[in-house]
Protein backbone atom coordinates (compact mmCIF):
# COMPACT_ATOMS: atom_id res chain seq x y z
CA UNK A 1 0.00 0.00 0.00
CA UNK A 2 1.36 3.41 -0.92
CA UNK A 3 1.43 6.38 1.39
CA UNK A 4 1.12 10.13 0.98
CA UNK A 5 3.32 12.23 3.28
CA UNK A 6 2.06 15.27 5.14
CA UNK A 7 4.17 18.00 6.80
CA UNK A 8 7.87 17.74 6.04
CA UNK A 9 8.71 18.65 9.66
CA UNK A 10 7.06 20.03 12.75
CA UNK A 11 7.59 23.75 13.18
CA UNK A 12 9.38 23.84 16.50
CA UNK A 13 9.47 27.61 16.76
CA UNK A 14 5.70 27.85 16.24
CA UNK A 15 5.16 25.02 18.71
CA UNK A 16 7.31 26.74 21.34
CA UNK A 17 5.40 29.98 20.88
CA UNK A 18 2.07 28.17 20.88
CA UNK A 19 2.77 26.52 24.24
CA UNK A 20 4.25 29.65 25.82
CA UNK A 21 1.26 30.47 28.04
CA UNK A 22 1.04 26.90 29.30
CA UNK A 23 4.76 26.82 30.08
CA UNK A 24 4.77 30.17 31.86
CA UNK A 25 1.80 29.25 34.02
CA UNK A 26 2.99 25.75 34.87
CA UNK A 27 6.63 26.45 35.63
CA UNK A 28 5.98 29.65 37.57
CA UNK A 29 3.70 27.62 39.85
CA UNK A 30 6.25 24.82 40.07
CA UNK A 31 9.09 27.20 40.93
CA UNK A 32 7.06 28.77 43.73
CA UNK A 33 6.15 25.37 45.12
CA UNK A 34 9.75 24.25 45.67
CA UNK A 35 11.20 27.47 47.06
CA UNK A 36 13.32 26.58 50.09
CA UNK A 37 13.07 22.86 49.37
CA UNK A 38 16.12 20.71 48.60
CA UNK A 39 14.42 17.33 48.21
CA UNK A 40 11.19 15.99 46.81
CA UNK A 41 9.00 15.15 49.80
CA UNK A 42 5.28 14.71 50.48
CA UNK A 43 4.68 18.46 50.54
CA UNK A 44 6.36 18.97 47.16
CA UNK A 45 4.35 16.10 45.68
CA UNK A 46 1.11 17.53 47.11
CA UNK A 47 1.94 20.88 45.53
CA UNK A 48 2.83 19.21 42.23
CA UNK A 49 -0.48 17.33 42.26
CA UNK A 50 -2.38 20.59 42.67
CA UNK A 51 -0.36 22.26 39.89
CA UNK A 52 -1.03 19.43 37.42
CA UNK A 53 -4.74 19.42 38.17
CA UNK A 54 -5.03 23.21 37.82
CA UNK A 55 -3.12 22.92 34.53
CA UNK A 56 -5.98 20.74 33.24
CA UNK A 57 -3.98 17.53 33.08
CA UNK A 58 -6.98 15.91 34.80
CA UNK A 59 -7.36 14.18 38.16
CA UNK A 60 -6.88 10.57 37.03
CA UNK A 61 -3.86 11.32 34.87
CA UNK A 62 -2.36 13.53 37.59
CA UNK A 63 -2.68 10.75 40.18
CA UNK A 64 -1.01 8.37 37.75
CA UNK A 65 1.93 10.76 37.26
CA UNK A 66 2.26 11.44 40.99
CA UNK A 67 2.17 7.71 41.72
CA UNK A 68 5.04 7.10 39.32
CA UNK A 69 7.12 9.88 40.84
CA UNK A 70 6.40 8.55 44.35
CA UNK A 71 7.71 5.14 43.29
CA UNK A 72 10.85 6.76 41.94
CA UNK A 73 11.39 8.79 45.11
CA UNK A 74 10.88 5.68 47.26
CA UNK A 75 13.34 3.72 45.13
CA UNK A 76 16.04 6.38 44.95
CA UNK A 77 15.59 7.50 48.60
CA UNK A 78 16.77 11.06 47.90
CA UNK A 79 15.56 13.03 44.89
CA UNK A 80 16.49 16.70 44.78
CA UNK A 81 14.06 19.36 43.68
CA UNK A 82 16.56 20.21 40.93
CA UNK A 83 15.79 16.79 39.41
CA UNK A 84 12.02 17.24 39.53
CA UNK A 85 11.70 18.83 36.09
CA UNK A 86 13.64 16.02 34.45
CA UNK A 87 11.68 13.31 36.27
CA UNK A 88 8.36 14.95 35.44
CA UNK A 89 9.41 15.28 31.81
CA UNK A 90 10.32 11.58 31.64
CA UNK A 91 7.06 10.43 33.20
CA UNK A 92 4.88 12.58 30.91
CA UNK A 93 6.84 11.42 27.85
CA UNK A 94 6.40 7.78 28.90
CA UNK A 95 2.69 8.32 29.47
CA UNK A 96 2.20 9.83 26.02
CA UNK A 97 4.21 7.03 24.45
CA UNK A 98 2.00 4.40 26.09
CA UNK A 99 -1.21 6.02 24.87
CA UNK A 100 -0.41 6.98 21.29
CA UNK A 101 0.48 5.26 18.08
CA UNK A 102 4.03 5.60 16.81
CA UNK A 103 5.18 9.18 17.00
CA UNK A 104 5.92 10.62 13.56
CA UNK A 105 7.24 13.86 12.17
CA UNK A 106 5.24 13.33 9.01
CA UNK A 107 1.63 12.21 8.81
CA UNK A 108 0.69 9.64 6.19
CA UNK A 109 -2.60 8.86 4.47
CA UNK A 110 -3.02 5.38 3.04
CA UNK A 111 -3.46 5.22 -0.70
CA UNK A 112 -6.80 3.46 -1.24
CA UNK A 113 -6.15 2.88 -4.93
CA UNK A 114 -9.16 4.01 -6.92
CA UNK A 115 -11.03 5.07 -3.78
CA UNK A 116 -10.34 8.22 -1.77
CA UNK A 117 -9.28 8.10 1.86
CA UNK A 118 -12.32 9.40 3.75
CA UNK A 119 -12.07 11.56 6.88
CA UNK A 120 -15.28 12.39 8.75
CA UNK A 121 -14.79 15.35 11.09
CA UNK A 122 -16.91 15.73 14.24
CA UNK A 123 -16.98 18.21 17.12
CA UNK A 124 -19.23 20.79 18.77
CA UNK A 125 -19.74 24.25 17.31
CA UNK A 126 -17.02 26.76 18.09
CA UNK A 127 -14.08 24.40 18.61
CA UNK A 128 -12.45 25.32 15.29
CA UNK A 129 -13.76 22.30 13.38
CA UNK A 130 -14.27 23.99 10.01
CA UNK A 131 -11.03 25.95 10.35
CA UNK A 132 -9.16 22.72 11.10
CA UNK A 133 -10.64 21.13 7.96
CA UNK A 134 -9.49 24.11 5.88
CA UNK A 135 -5.98 24.04 7.33
CA UNK A 136 -5.75 20.28 6.87
CA UNK A 137 -6.87 20.59 3.25
CA UNK A 138 -4.19 23.23 2.74
CA UNK A 139 -1.48 20.92 4.08
CA UNK A 140 -2.67 18.07 1.89
CA UNK A 141 -2.72 20.27 -1.20
CA UNK A 142 0.85 21.44 -0.52
CA UNK A 143 1.86 17.78 -0.82
CA UNK A 144 0.01 17.43 -4.14
CA UNK A 145 -2.66 15.33 -2.45
CA UNK A 146 -5.96 15.94 -4.22
CA UNK A 147 -8.74 16.86 -1.78
CA UNK A 148 -12.51 17.27 -2.00
CA UNK A 149 -14.47 18.84 0.86
CA UNK A 150 -18.05 17.98 1.82
CA UNK A 151 -20.23 20.50 3.68
CA UNK A 152 -22.46 18.09 5.62
CA UNK A 153 -22.90 20.44 8.59
CA UNK A 154 -26.17 21.66 7.12
CA UNK A 155 -27.87 22.83 10.31
CA UNK A 156 -26.05 26.17 10.30
CA UNK A 157 -25.79 28.35 7.22
CA UNK A 158 -22.61 29.83 8.67
CA UNK A 159 -20.94 26.41 8.73
CA UNK A 160 -21.58 25.83 5.02
CA UNK A 161 -20.53 29.38 4.15
CA UNK A 162 -17.35 29.12 6.19
CA UNK A 163 -16.32 25.87 4.52
CA UNK A 164 -16.98 27.40 1.09
CA UNK A 165 -14.67 30.30 2.02
CA UNK A 166 -11.97 27.84 3.08
CA UNK A 167 -12.34 25.82 -0.13
CA UNK A 168 -11.83 29.00 -2.15
CA UNK A 169 -8.93 30.14 0.01
CA UNK A 170 -7.11 26.82 -0.28
CA UNK A 171 -8.22 26.17 -3.85
CA UNK A 172 -9.88 22.80 -3.43
CA UNK A 173 -13.34 21.70 -4.68
CA UNK A 174 -16.31 21.49 -2.34
CA UNK A 175 -19.65 19.68 -2.51
CA UNK A 176 -22.49 21.49 -0.77
CA UNK A 177 -26.26 21.65 -0.93
CA UNK A 178 -26.80 24.57 1.39
CA UNK A 179 -28.43 24.84 4.80
CA UNK A 180 -31.15 22.31 5.64
CA UNK A 181 -29.99 19.65 3.20
CA UNK A 182 -29.75 16.01 4.28
CA UNK A 183 -26.20 15.56 5.67
CA UNK A 184 -26.04 11.95 4.45
CA UNK A 185 -26.99 13.09 0.94
CA UNK A 186 -24.17 15.64 0.98
CA UNK A 187 -21.70 12.99 2.14
CA UNK A 188 -22.90 10.59 -0.57
CA UNK A 189 -22.48 13.23 -3.29
CA UNK A 190 -19.07 14.23 -1.93
CA UNK A 191 -17.69 10.71 -2.21
CA UNK A 192 -19.16 10.24 -5.66
CA UNK A 193 -17.56 13.52 -6.73
CA UNK A 194 -14.25 12.57 -5.11
CA UNK A 195 -14.22 9.27 -7.00
CA UNK A 196 -15.14 10.95 -10.28
CA UNK A 197 -12.28 13.42 -9.83
CA UNK A 198 -9.81 10.71 -8.75
CA UNK A 199 -9.30 12.56 -5.48
CA UNK A 200 -6.93 11.13 -2.91
CA UNK A 201 -8.81 12.41 0.15
CA UNK A 202 -12.39 13.40 0.96
CA UNK A 203 -12.99 15.40 4.15
CA UNK A 204 -16.58 15.53 5.39
CA UNK A 205 -17.70 18.22 7.85
CA UNK A 206 -20.59 17.22 10.14
CA UNK A 207 -22.95 19.06 12.49
CA UNK A 208 -21.57 20.04 15.87
CA UNK A 209 -24.33 19.20 18.32
CA UNK A 210 -24.28 17.32 21.60
CA UNK A 211 -27.62 18.24 23.13
CA UNK A 212 -29.12 14.89 22.20
CA UNK A 213 -26.71 11.96 21.95
CA UNK A 214 -29.33 9.66 20.44
CA UNK A 215 -30.04 12.02 17.53
CA UNK A 216 -26.33 12.64 17.03
CA UNK A 217 -25.57 8.93 17.05
CA UNK A 218 -28.35 8.21 14.57
CA UNK A 219 -27.24 11.00 12.25
CA UNK A 220 -23.56 10.00 12.26
CA UNK A 221 -24.48 6.34 11.80
CA UNK A 222 -26.63 7.22 8.79
CA UNK A 223 -23.80 9.28 7.24
CA UNK A 224 -21.39 6.39 7.74
CA UNK A 225 -23.77 3.84 6.20
CA UNK A 226 -24.37 6.01 3.14
CA UNK A 227 -20.65 6.70 2.62
CA UNK A 228 -19.81 3.00 2.87
CA UNK A 229 -22.11 2.36 -0.11
CA UNK A 230 -19.87 4.57 -2.26
CA UNK A 231 -16.49 3.75 -0.72
CA UNK A 232 -16.32 0.42 1.14
CA UNK A 233 -14.91 0.88 4.63
CA UNK A 234 -15.56 4.62 4.72
CA UNK A 235 -15.04 6.64 6.77
CA UNK A 236 -11.50 5.46 7.32
CA UNK A 237 -10.88 8.13 9.92
CA UNK A 238 -13.28 9.82 12.34
CA UNK A 239 -11.49 12.92 13.58
CA UNK A 240 -12.82 14.65 16.70
CA UNK A 241 -11.84 18.32 17.00
CA UNK A 242 -11.57 19.72 20.55
CA UNK A 243 -10.89 23.24 21.82
CA UNK A 244 -7.87 23.02 24.11
CA UNK A 245 -8.69 26.36 25.75
CA UNK A 246 -11.77 24.78 27.38
CA UNK A 247 -9.59 22.49 29.48
CA UNK A 248 -11.47 19.62 31.09
CA UNK A 249 -14.62 20.51 29.15
CA UNK A 250 -12.77 19.25 26.09
CA UNK A 251 -12.25 15.91 27.82
CA UNK A 252 -15.95 15.70 28.68
CA UNK A 253 -16.84 16.40 25.03
CA UNK A 254 -14.44 13.67 23.94
CA UNK A 255 -16.19 11.17 26.21
CA UNK A 256 -19.62 12.14 24.89
CA UNK A 257 -18.58 11.85 21.24
CA UNK A 258 -16.86 8.54 21.93
CA UNK A 259 -20.25 7.23 23.07
CA UNK A 260 -21.88 8.48 19.86
CA UNK A 261 -19.40 7.25 17.26
CA UNK A 262 -16.13 5.36 16.79
CA UNK A 263 -13.57 8.13 17.04
CA UNK A 264 -10.06 7.05 16.05
CA UNK A 265 -8.21 10.39 15.89
CA UNK A 266 -8.15 13.70 17.77
CA UNK A 267 -7.26 17.27 16.87
CA UNK A 268 -6.80 19.74 19.73
CA UNK A 269 -7.02 23.40 18.71
CA UNK A 270 -6.36 26.87 20.17
CA UNK A 271 -3.44 25.81 22.36
CA UNK A 272 -1.67 29.11 21.62
CA UNK A 273 -4.32 31.17 23.42
CA UNK A 274 -4.47 29.23 26.67
CA UNK A 275 -2.50 28.10 29.70
CA UNK A 276 -4.43 24.81 29.61
CA UNK A 277 -2.14 22.92 27.25
CA UNK A 278 -1.87 20.16 29.85
CA UNK A 279 -5.23 18.93 28.61
CA UNK A 280 -3.40 17.26 25.71
CA UNK A 281 -1.70 14.95 28.22
CA UNK A 282 -4.91 14.12 30.08
CA UNK A 283 -7.03 13.50 26.98
CA UNK A 284 -4.35 11.30 25.43
CA UNK A 285 -4.07 9.27 28.63
CA UNK A 286 -7.76 8.93 29.41
CA UNK A 287 -9.21 8.46 25.92
CA UNK A 288 -6.56 6.09 24.55
CA UNK A 289 -7.17 7.72 21.15
CA UNK A 290 -4.19 9.17 19.25
CA UNK A 291 -3.87 12.95 19.18
CA UNK A 292 -2.98 13.49 15.51
CA UNK A 293 -3.08 17.28 15.18
CA UNK A 294 -2.65 20.32 17.39
CA UNK A 295 -3.51 23.92 16.57
CA UNK A 296 -0.86 26.32 17.86
CA UNK A 297 -1.75 29.53 16.04
CA UNK A 298 -4.29 31.30 13.87
CA UNK A 299 -2.27 31.14 10.65
CA UNK A 300 -3.13 28.73 7.88
CA UNK A 301 0.16 26.90 8.49
CA UNK A 302 -0.34 26.59 12.26
CA UNK A 303 -1.99 23.18 12.30
CA UNK A 304 0.74 20.70 13.17
CA UNK A 305 1.05 16.95 13.27
CA UNK A 306 1.26 16.03 16.95
CA UNK A 307 4.66 14.62 17.77
CA UNK A 308 4.68 13.58 21.41
CA UNK A 309 8.46 13.90 21.86
CA UNK A 310 8.59 17.37 20.36
CA UNK A 311 5.55 18.37 22.43
CA UNK A 312 7.27 17.32 25.66
CA UNK A 313 10.57 18.88 24.57
CA UNK A 314 8.81 22.15 23.88
CA UNK A 315 6.83 22.03 27.13
CA UNK A 316 9.98 21.56 29.20
CA UNK A 317 12.32 23.72 27.11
Amino acid sequence: MGFFGLFSKDKKETLNKGLEKTKQSFFSKLSRSIVGKSKVDDEVLDNLEEILITSDVGVETTLKIIGRIEERVARDKFVSTDELNLILRDEIADLLEENNSDSVNDFTVPDKGEDPYVIMVVGVNGVGKTTTIGKLANQFKKKDIKVVLGAADTFRAAAVDQLIIWSERVGVPIVQQGMGADPASVAFDTLQSAKAQNADVAIIDTAGRLHNKVNLMNELSKIKRVMAKVVPGAPHEILLVLDGSTGQNAYEQAKQFALATDINALAITKLDGTAKGGVVIGISDQMKIPVKYIGVGEGIEDLQVFNRQEFVDSLFN
